[in-house]
């Protein structure tokens, strides 16, 4: 080998050593980086015929694509799991443990336990005032909770145009990086930082939507849905996809997405199925549609069955006698008599009969009736037992969201009480597993990531073969300076 060849040699080794001690460098300070993708610089012998040494092709960028696309799905059932476990646990916390101050249950056993004692002595006006202020608190809870509900709907309808938004952002986003990469890749240069700020975006994307990705031509992905909704691919349309989304505020318990109250998704301003079994379902944008569509309304479906059925109960044909039809009885709907066709969102408007509110002179309408004229025998407990009897009575209830089988109020109450908390420990188990999927999914990812001792050992290695490079050049100039000195 001439000296001019052996210096070549070492010249291109230096070249190369030096690249990828740079790359290792990039790789350890970039470890805990989220999205960063491993650096390989990968070479080649020079061709047969030239000088020798070695060419640098380029740089590779490693991620294991099985894994990502695992984890991605992941990230979206995991959002999904998460989200509708935050609005289980919300409304367990707001119903209370059963017995628990202030829940919905110990409301209820306060009316029950203020109606025995008065009846035991219903000439006290003080054991009377307690069964108003009791019967107005437990009114009230359904108004809280009904009100709660319908927040719940608005928060979630929000978070459902804010999603939309980011979805957008994040696809025209990936669509921009494309280009920048194919653009990067024609000129033969490093995207690698381009293909990780795209991993980022795509990143941003998979907790909205379960993705699955496409490679095309220079370093281009396509992106679908894992319904298999086309969200972005050159080879089909220039522009990704625009997800339509108008959020709607206030919401009542009446509106609804079927009856054309609320928005529903589009894609490039055609409708599509909203629901967690759509195109766009399964991760958090399905959820918050879930809730604003499907839980808060079955929930606020059943808060309004239990109001209907308390307000029957303690109407005309009920134990007060004094009462006609349509006249309001002992808690009414916002102060009038209830129609039955109107049962949506009444647990937001139930209340006690203003006859008989805690502080007025009306209190003895408990204990002689709404309708009575004057006040009757001061121990005369007819009415209030009746009370009592009438919320332990087995009535089939009127309102479809209790189901069919004749029961007393109190099993109303504790049974959805109890389908409250099973929700939760459902949702709670729906997390724990897709929580622990998740993790496993994601270490597995950072696992094939940047392992620093390995890096290190390979930049000893590199610092070896540069020291071995700079020798051999050493020895190239004191062999041409000997040389020269002839």
């Amino acid at each position: 080998m001439s000296l001019s060849g052996a210096l070549s040699n070492a010249l291109s080794g230096l070249t190369a050593n030096s690249r990828a001690a740079t790359l290792i460098s990039s790789n350890i300070a970039n470890a805990t980086t989220e999205s960063y993708g491993r650096r390989v610089l990968s070479l080649s012998p020079r061709t047969a015929g030239s000088a020798g040494g070695v060419w640098i092709d380029g740089v590779q960028r490693q991620v294991d694509t099985g894994v990502l696309a695992d984890r991605r799905l992941s990230d979206a059932q995991a959002g999904f799991a998460g989200d509708m476990q935050t609005f289980a646990t919300r409304f367990a916390d707001l119903l209370g443990e059963s017995g628990e101050e202030g829940s919905l249950t110990a409301r209820f056993t306060a009316f029950e336990n203020a109606l025995t004692s008065a009846s035991s002595n219903t000439a006290s006006t003080q054991r009377l005032q307690t069964v108003a202020h009791t019967a107005r608190d437990f009114a009230r809870t359904m108004n809280s909770l009904s009100g709660d509900v319908q927040q719940a709907r608005v928060e979630a309808d929000q978070s459902v145009a804010r999603q939309v938004g980011t979805l957008n952002g994040a696809l025209q986003q990936v669509r921009q990086l494309n280009s920048a990469i194919a653009e990067t890749m024609v000129r033969n240069g490093d995207a690698s930082s381009l293909m990780d700020e795209r991993q980022r975006a795509i990143d941003t994307i998979s907790d909205i939507v379960p993705l699955r990705t496409v490679e095309r031509d220079n370093g281009g992905l396509a992106l679908y849905a894992a319904s298999g909704t086309v969200l972005l691919d050159s080879m089909i349309n220039s522009q990704p996809a625009e997800i339509g989304f108008t959020p709607t505020e206030p919401i009542t318990a009446d509106m609804t997405l079927t009856g054309g109250a609320l928005s529903g998704l589009s894609i490039n301003r055609q409708p599509i199925n909203s629901g967690n079994a759509g195109p766009l379902g399964g991760g958090t944008l399905g959820a918050q549609l879930q809730i604003r569509d499907r839980a808060a309304p079955d929930m606020q479906a059943v808060l309004d069955g239990l109001a209907r059925d308390l307000v029957e109960r303690f109407g005309p044909g009920g134990p007060d006698g004094t009462l006609t039809p349509g006249d309001p009885g002992l808690f009414t709907d916002a102060g009038a008599a209830f129609n039955p066709v109107d049962e949506t969102g009444l647990a937001g408007r139930i209340s006690l009969n203003s006859l008989v509110e805690p502080d007025g002179a009306g209190l003895w309408r408990l204990r002689d009736g709404l309708g009575a004229a004057t006040p009757g025998p001061v121990g005369d407990a007819t009415l209030i037992g009746g009370y009592s009897d009438t919320l332990d009575a087995l009535v089939a209830p009127a309102s479809a969201a209790l189901g069919t089988g004749a029961r007393s109020f109190a099993s109303h109450v504790a049974d959805f009480h109890a389908a409250v908390s099973a929700a939760r420990v459902r949702a709670d188990g729906e997390v724990a597993y897709n929580t622990a999927r998740h993790t496993a999914l994601r270490e597995l990812e950072l696992s094939k990531g940047v392992d620093t001792d390995a890096e290190l050992q390979t930049l000893m290695r590199v610092e070896q073969h540069y020291a071995a490079n700079a020798r051999v050049m050493t020895v190239v100039d004191d062999l041409m300076q000997t040389l020269l000195s002839i």
